[in-house]
């Protein structure tokens, strides 16, 4: 069975595709220079509608995590860390994803990097243990 994808919707297509090119992006305000995510058609802080994609450094550190020992989906492998991943360009912007490593490896703090998984036309950002 075909992992299930998200769909790419005119909001939110450039997060899914943004990988082909190896960096990941992340929406942003002109005017008041506020990351934000997932993405919305105005900025949550000042309402401005001048936010766009832009690639962010693809770094952060694991703020908090679970692991995953019951499938969500048929034929998905378990055990699986899924964790939220505070994002280096701004305190408190996170990204949900998997973690490409070991179970043994998870914890908070976990400095990380993004790592795309390619799946048809879709990009899914991971995150991996950022090398020493």
């Amino acid at each position: 069975m075909a992992p299930k994808l998200p769909r790419l919707e005119p909001d939110t297509a450039f997060f899914w595709t943004s990988g082909a090119d190896g960096r990941l992006r992340i929406q942003h305000c002109a005017d008041c220079g506020q990351w934000q995510h997932p993405p919305l058609p105005r900025c949550a802080s000042c309402g401005s509608e001048t936010v766009s994609p832009e690639p962010v450094s693809g770094r952060g550190r694991i703020a908090s995590y679970t692991v995953n020992r019951e499938a969500w989906l048929p034929d998905m492998a378990v055990p699986f860390v899924f964790a939220a991943v505070e994002l280096a360009e701004q305190a408190g912007l996170y990204v949900f994803t998997n973690l490409k490593a070991p179970i043994e490896e998870a914890r908070r703090g976990l400095p990380v990097t993004v790592a795309f998984e390619q799946q048809d036309d879709v990009w899914l950002p991971m995150f991996r243990p950022e090398a020493s």
